[in-house]
């Protein structure tokens, strides 16, 4: 068994051997096999190979035979463009060249012309040296001989005949001087004359109408008893709260206010209006309604300020002076309504200034704004003259320079520095001086009534002082708080002692000390 399995495993290995010998063969046949073709492969790509370099190189050569033309033929024409400018830049210096030659040509004749010119000028020089000279001689001949006639050398006859030339020009432009000053005077003057009377001709006003008394009319003689109230307390309150005298005659329906100032008057009329629609007639209610009514009064200045402002064409006002321009319509200056008066200035300003050629729309301003100083806010004002404060007004509220000159300067207080402050000077006199403009009685009186009730207000503790009964009684309303019983009757005294001091008035003043003391509670 063991030489069997020798014998298989040597036929096994010698099997091996033949089978590999025969492998190496085939291999090695193979291999020549590749070898052959790779040789046939590489000599037929040299050969390509070959073959596209001669055509490549070919190619490259017709590629720089054409570059080569190119080049050449770009380069002739460039040669042949170079050619062209160069044969025009000679043409060109030919031509300058003769044109050259034929200036000097002619600067070479006009040389020769000029030398014949000059020579035949410093020969006509010549000839006139000598005649200057023949004629000087003549000069001094004759100067001499006049000299020897008239007894005179040359310089005092200069002087004299100077001295009467003066005298003649002199003489002269004095008569023109004198003629063209009378002439202006009078021309001005008639000028004037003609633009004022044509300015008051243009405007169309009305006749001082303010008073110090208002009539309430009343349906029948039982609302009087109503007003009055018990024992007088209704009346009382309605004089308290507005400061106006009722008087309840025997007027038939009718009730009389009397008041120097027209907006305490109005507030009680509107207020007693209210009162007796209403029917309910009290003190508190009273109080109530002349408070409402107050406010009522403040709304409409300003709206009577508006209406102003735009029915005279003037913009861009303040809003306070707009109010007081309001205001104005409640004051009055002897007599004549305060902004009636203004209107009246402003038409009148305005015409005047587009008369003389100035801005008509400033005219108006300055003319309506003029006397806003005379509706002062606090007793400190009342003590500047209402010019300079209508000046400190408007430049605090923007107004222009010459519209705050002409305000300042209408009475003369400050100097006039425009055109502008003279024509509302002269258009307030003309319309303070017309016939029916002023009454200078009431001016007075309402002067009177105000200094009393000013005395008043310069004690402490007053809250309220009236000047009523025609500036004959005093009634003072005291702070309860400040003034007790004994020092009001002190104040009495007081106010009286001032009053027979300081004031001049025709008759007695009663002063009279109200000191009210109330207690309010409130039922939930």
């Amino acid at each position: 068994m063991d030489n069997s399995i020798i014998f298989v495993v040597g036929g096994v290995i010698l099997g091996l051997v033949i089978g590999f010998i025969i492998a190496k063969g085939l291999e090695k046949n193979n291999a020549s096999k590749l070898i052959k073709g790779a040789k046939k492969n590489a000599a037929s790509i040299l050969k390509e190979a070959k073959i596209d370099g001669e055509n490549l190189k070919k190619e490259k050569e017709l590629k720089a035979k054409e570059r080569f033309l190119e080049l050449k033929a770009e380069h002739e024409k460039v040669i042949l463009s170079r050619d062209k400018k160069m044969a025009e830049a000679e043409k060109r210096t030919r031509d300058k060249e003769s044109q050259i030659s034929n200036e000097l040509s002619r600067n070479k004749k006009a040389n020769d012309s000029l030398a014949s010119k000059i020579k035949d000028y410093d020969h006509r020089l010549d000839l006139l040296e000598k005649k200057q000279e023949e004629l000087d001689k003549l000069h001094k001949s004759q100067v001499q001989q006049l000299e020897v006639i008239s007894s005179l050398s040359a310089e005092e006859a200069k002087e004299q005949l100077v001295e009467s030339l003066k005298g003649e020009a002199k003489n002269d432009a004095m008569a023109y001087v004198q003629s063209s000053l009378e002439e202006a005077k009078l021309t001005a003057e008639q000028d004037a004359k003609k633009i004022i009377i044509n300015t008051i001709q243009r405007i169309g006003t009305e006749e001082a109408v303010d008073n110090c008394v208002s009539v309430f009319n009343i349906e029948s003689d039982d609302v009087k008893g109503r007003i009055i109230g018990r024992e007088g307390r209704n009346i009382r309150a309605i004089e308290a709260a507005t400061g106006v005298e009722i008087i309840v005659d025997d007027t038939p329906e009718a009730i009389i206010l009397s008041c120097f100032d027209s907006v305490r008057r109005e507030i009680a009329r509107l207020s007693l209006h209210k009162l007796v629609t209403d029917g309910r007639i009290h003190p508190a209610r009273i109080e109530e309604v002349v408070r409402k009514t107050q406010k009522q009064i403040e709304q409409e200045i300003i709206e009577v300020g508006k209406r102003t402002v735009i029915d005279l064409g003037i913009h861009n006002l303040h809003p306070e002076l707009i109010k007081m321009v309001g205001r104005m319509k409640y004051r009055s200056s002897y007599g004549q309504n305060l902004l009636q008066h203004s209107r009246e200035v402003a038409k009148l300003c305005g015409v005047m200034a587009a008369e003389l050629g100035l801005n008509p729309k400033f005219a108006k301003r300055a003319g309506l704004l003029h006397d806003i100083g005379k509706v002062p806010d606090a007793e400190a004002d009342m003590e500047t003259p209402h010019a300079i404060l209508g000046m400190q007004w408007a430049e605090k509220y923007g107004e222009k320079d010459d519209v705050c000159n002409a305000i300042g300067a209408h009475h003369d207080e400050i100097e006039m520095k425009s055109l502008l402050s003279p024509i509302i000077q002269v258009c307030d006199a003309i319309s303070g001086a017309r016939p029916g403009a002023r009454r200078q009685v009431l001016d007075s009186y309402i002067q009177r009534l105000k200094d009393l009730e000013d005395i008043a207000f310069g004690f402490n503790g007053v809250k309220k002082a009236y000047a009523i009964q025609a500036g004959r009684e005093l009634r003072v309303i005291v702070e309860s708080e400040k003034v007790d019983d004994q020092k009001a009757a002190d104040l009495s005294f007081s106010i009286s002692q001032k009053v027979q001091t300081d004031m001049t008035y025709p008759g007695q003043v009663k002063v009279t000390v109200i000191r009210e003391t109330r207690a309010v509670n409130i039922a939930k």
